[in-house]
C-alpha cells in the first residue's frame, strides 16, 4: 500500500499558506505555533524536500511547496464535493452567512430578496458582525462569510473567492454641495463639514481614510478643526445620509446611494484611492462542494460586480461555477 502523508500536516500546510504565517495557522487550528511548525516538518520529512521558506512578511511555498498546494487544493475539493453528496439528503437549507454591519446595511440586505426569489429553496440566516474581532469569532459558526481584508490575503483557493477591491472617496448629500454634484475646485472642501471613520489612534487603517492625506493631495493647507468622529464606517455613512457632512467611504457601500441621488460624490472620480483592503469570501473546507455554498458564492460575486461593473467587468463570472 502507498504510504500516505500524515492528515494532521497536509491540514497545518494548507492553512499555513493560506494565511501566510505559522503563528496566523496555530490561531486558526487553535494549536501552538510549535505544534503547527512541528508538523510542518514532518510533512517535509515525509515528502523529502522543504514545502515552505520564510520570507520578510510571513512564509511562501517553494517549488515543490506549489506542486503540493494544486494537489491538496484538488484532494480537498474531491473531498468537499463527496461529503456535499452524503448530506444532500439531509442537510439542513438554511445558509448562516457572516457579513460585517456596514457592508451588510448599506448594500447586502436590499439584494437578498432577489437570491430567495430564484427559488432554489436555500434560506439564509444573515449573521451580522459589529467589528473584525467579532467576525473572526463568529468564523466557526457560520457556513459562508464575507471578510474585509487586507490587500495580501486576496488569493483564490479552495476555500476562498476575491469578492471586490473597493475604492475609497468622498460623498455627502447633495444639499451640501452648491450645484448637487462634484466640486470642480477641490480647494472648496474646506468649507465643508467632514466626518472621520475610525479612532484617532488606530494604526490599522490606510491612508485613503485620512482626511489630512487627501488634504495634502488636494493641496489644501489648512484642516478644519475636528468635529464628528466615529467608530465604524456603516455609522458615519449614515451621517452623510442625514446631511451631516462628508464622509470618505467605499465604492460598494455607497453604490445604492449614490444610483438613487441619496448621497453624491464631492470630488471627480480622478481623486478616488484604491482601498487597502479587499472583500473576500470564505468558507470552511468541510462544505467545499456544497451545492448551497456554490449558488450563493455564485450569486454574491455576480452582485458585486453588478454592483460596480465599471470597475470589475473582467471578472463578472458568465456561468456557475464549482468551489
Amino acid at each position: 500500500m502507498t504510504a500516505m502523508p500524515p492528515f494532521d500536516a497536509l491540514i497545518a500546510f494548507e492553512s499555513t499558506l493560506r494565511h501566510g504565517s505559522v503563528t496566523a495557522a496555530a490561531h486558526d487550528l487553535r494549536r501552538t505555533q510549535s505544534a503547527v511548525s512541528h508538523r510542518l516538518r514532518r510533512l517535509e520529512d515525509f515528502m523529502g524536500t522543504a514545502l515552505l521558506v520564510r520570507t520578510g512578511s510571513g512564509v511562501e511555498p517553494t517549488a515543490a511547496g506549489r506542486v503540493l498546494a494544486q494537489g491538496l487544493a484538488e484532494l480537498l475539493n474531491g473531498l468537499g464535493g463527496l461529503r456535499a453528496r452524503c448530506r444532500a439528503v439531509t442537510a439542513p437549507a438554511t445558509l448562516r452567512v457572516g457579513i460585517g454591519a456596514a457592508l451588510a446595511d448599506h448594500w447586502l440586505v436590499g439584494r437578498l430578496p432577489r437570491f430567495v426569489a430564484r427559488g432554489t429553496g436555500t434560506a439564509i440566516e444573515l449573521i451580522v458582525a459589529g467589528s473584525d474581532a467579532q467576525a473572526q469569532a463568529q468564523s466557526q459558526a457560520v457556513d459562508v462569510q464575507v471578510l474585509w481584508r487586507p490587500g495580501a490575503d486576496a488569493r483564490v483557493m479552495s476555500t476562498q473567492r476575491l469578492l471586490f477591491q473597493e475604492t475609497v472617496f468622498p460623498v455627502c448629500h447633495p444639499d451640501l454641495l452648491p450645484a448637487g454634484g462634484p466640486l470642480q475646485d477641490p480647494t472648496e472642501l474646506v468649507r465643508l463639514p467632514l466626518l472621520h471613520k475610525g479612532s484617532v489612534a488606530d494604526g490599522t487603517l490606510g491612508t485613503e481614510w485620512s482626511w489630512p492625506a487627501w488634504f495634502a493631495r488636494l493641496g489644501i493647507g489648512a484642516m478644519p478643526v475636528e468635529s464628528l468622529r466615529f467608530a465604524n464606517i456603516g455609522t458615519a455613512v449614515g451621517a452623510a445620509l442625514q446631511g451631516g457632512g462628508v464622509v470618505l467611504a467605499r465604492s460598494l457601500l455607497v453604490h445604492d446611494a449614490l444610483a438613487d441621488g441619496r448621497l453624491c460624490r464631492v470630488l471627480p472620480e480622478r481623486w478616488d484611492m484604491p482601498s487597502s483592503k479587499v472583500h473576500l469570501v470564505r468558507w470552511p473546507a468541510a462544505l467545499i462542494g456544497d451545492p448551497r455554498v456554490n449558488d450563493f458564492v455564485t450569486w454574491l460575486m455576480a452582485e458585486a460586480a453588478h454592483s460596480t461593473r465599471v470597475q470589475v467587468s473582467a471578472r463578472e463570472p458568465s456561468a456557475r461555477s464549482q468551489f
